[in-house]
């Protein structure tokens, strides 16, 4: 175990991941019009918790849990990307990221206090 795992728990991790996830969302919406492109989506939850077990890279647990999206109105050209379901997502995941940035902030400034003694 880290010393930032100690530190901050799953905050730190959950952090990295949702950025992860915030680019494969932002990839989707850029390939909105690409023809054949496959949305993709990581299930944040699940990988959050593959990346809490033993020897499990955070990596490994984002890999393993990237799946393709099912749109409910295919495209004709194959692309599976749905502009509304995206920017949604997307939203909804800046905000977690949001949060938990600012978690992390208050943690680091309430140990910065103590140490300064303050």
């Amino acid at each position: 175990m880290a010393i930032g795992d100690e530190l901050f728990g799953v905050h730190g991790k959950a952090l990295e991941l949702r950025s992860q996830r915030l680019g494969l969302l932002a990839s989707n919406i850029a390939n909105a019009a690409t023809p054949g492109y496959k949305a993709r989506d990581v299930d944040f939850t699940a990988a959050l918790a593959a990346a809490e077990g033993p020897g499990a890279s955070l990596e490994s647990a984002s890999d393993a849990n990237t799946k393709y999206r099912v749109p409910l109105q295919p495209s004709m050209d194959g692309n599976t990307v749905e502009l509304s379901t995206e920017q949604t997502m997307f939203a909804e995941n800046a905000v977690a990221y949001q949060t938990t940035l600012s978690f992390l902030n208050g943690r680091i400034t309430t140990l910065t206090r103590a140490l300064r003694g303050e």
